[in-house]
């Protein structure tokens, strides 16, 4: 069992000089185009009340994201299912890891640094015109932003459909949660369930949402 630094060192090399010095304390031109073409993110974030750390799905439209300036980034909040795990957390514990992903391309992008939830209208307003005018938004002060390489793509083949199973090697959702909750609840199909979200969304674009 590996418990300290010494033991885990050993058994890997030194990062190379490229390792150390790709991260930057500032969102440069690149991170600002890598995050522009974004249209998805997975938030990591502390959890609280001795749960677990916590990490979550956020997707938009491409560049949902909006960059502030070279240190701030703007990630609006988006309706789910009201459990709030990651806008809780951040009230206990401001830290807060980002990846993002661009359909297509093996690299990704880490953005560390701490956040605030902003419900000022010149937050929330910058988004009016988007799907949803969120509740809120998550406000990063970026303290490290570095590229990954493109390994972990290229082993999984994550963008490669010759890959990828069927999605009958799945249950649904709803069988999977009701197995998961002991429910005996009709089986909603993988089309109804789509369905049923796609007419969630064209709500969200609804001038009364607005």
């Amino acid at each position: 069992m590996i418990q300290t630094l010494e033991q885990l060192r050993d058994l890997y090399a030194a990062p190379g000089e490229r390792a150390r010095r790709k991260q930057l304390s500032r969102i440069d031109a690149h991170a600002r185009r890598f995050i522009a073409l974004s249209p998805f993110c997975v938030l990591a974030s502390g959890g609280v009340n001795g749960r677990l750390l916590d990490a979550s799905p956020r997707g938009g439209e491409a560049g949902f994201v909006k960059v502030l300036d070279e240190h701030t980034l703007l990630l609006p909040d988006s309706g789910g299912n009201n459990r709030l795990d990651t806008l809780e957390n951040l009230i206990a514990d401001p830290r807060l890891s980002l990846i993002f992903l661009v359909p297509g391309v093996e690299e990704t992008l880490r953005i560390n640094g701490r956040a605030r939830l902003r419900d000022e209208p010149e937050f929330v307003d910058r988004f009016a015109q988007e799907r949803q005018r969120p509740r809120l938004v998550i406000e990063l002060l970026a303290s490290e932003v570095y590229l990954h390489c493109a390994k972990a793509f290229m082993r999984s083949r994550l963008w490669e459909p010759a890959g990828w199973p069927a999605r009958g090697a799945l249950p649904t959702m709803n069988q999977m949660i009701s197995d998961q909750m002991g429910l005996a609840a009709p089986t909603e199909t993988q089309e109804a369930m789509r369905a049923r979200y796609l007419a969630q969304l064209a709500q969200e674009r609804s001038p009364e949402k607005e």
